[in-house]
């Protein structure tokens, strides 16, 4: 297999969710494997950082905000970046959030509001992205899952469950639009190191428990994400569809660890 299969060199992605965290780290990564990388979301401010640091490493950008709660953003986020670019060939959605709390007094309106952005809100880009995708029968379509795709993760219920939704969703997706010359999978992280994370985790009873079931025995470093998200968005995955890659340091496949 040739590296040039691994290439990004005149793709033109869009990385919603792509001004902080995990979104940011793909979106320069992308930029740096040749694509042409749109970062969005909601505050502009941050937005325009990352297409400075985009367009810094060779490539073009757009600076527009999004907001995956709202189908009208979305749909002129699309009609801006075919004014620009001409056509959207990877479509990464990585906005989302997270609130801890027992299960028993969660609010549902704070249970509607997360499902609405981690899970509707894929949907909502995927729809918009993926019409425009599978006129050109070509696409690439990238979902960001979690660990609570599939397993339980404490006070976290709504979380897990817009998570393991998006994975059923990646799936479905993938067989209705496999003939449309559409792939979609997910990348399903572990635990990486993070502001948050940092604040979770250090030093707590939670993040312990973590390490011990982590047999790399540590958190990942956001740029080891990298690697799946070219390896999804490039054509050496053309036969790859409805996958969710878990990239955890063996989270999932770990058993009894000592």
């Amino acid at each position: 297999m040739g590296s040039t299969q691994f290439d990004l060199n005149g793709k033109v992605a869009v990385v919603i969710g792509g001004n902080s965290g995990i979104g940011r780290t793909l979106a320069l990564g992308l930029a740096e494997a040749g694509a042409d990388v749109v970062p969005t979301a909601r505050r502009l401010g941050q937005v325009k950082g990352v297409a400075s640091e985009i367009e810094a490493r060779g490539r073009r950008s757009l600076a527009i905000t999004s907001d995956v709660t709202d189908r009208a953003s979305l749909e002129s986020l699309l009609q801006a970046v075919l004014t620009t670019f001409g056509r959207a060939d990877i479509l990464v959605n990585s906005a989302g959030y997270n609130r801890r709390a027992p299960t028993l007094d969660f609010p549902e309106a704070e249970w509607d509001r997360l499902m609405n952005t981690n899970l509707t809100g894929a949907l909502r880009s995927c729809q918009v992205f993926g019409r425009h995708m599978i006129e050109r029968r070509y696409g690439r379509i990238i979902n960001i899952a979690s660990m609570g795709s599939f397993l339980a993760l404490y006070e976290v219920a709504a979380y897990c469950a817009s998570k393991a939704g998006l994975a059923s969703l990646t799936k479905s997706l993938a067989i209705e639009w496999a003939r449309h010359g559409i792939c979609v999978n997910a990348i399903a992280p572990g635990y990486f190191r993070t502001p948050l994370t940092e604040q979770l985790l250090s030093g707590t009873p939670r993040g312990e428990e973590v390490l011990m079931r982590t047999p790399m025995n540590r958190y990942g470093e956001l740029s080891e994400l990298v690697g799946a998200a070219v390896f999804l968005a490039s054509d050496a995955a053309s036969f790859v569809t409805g996958t969710v890659l878990a990239v955890d340091g063996g989270y999932l496949a770990s058993g009894v660890n000592r």
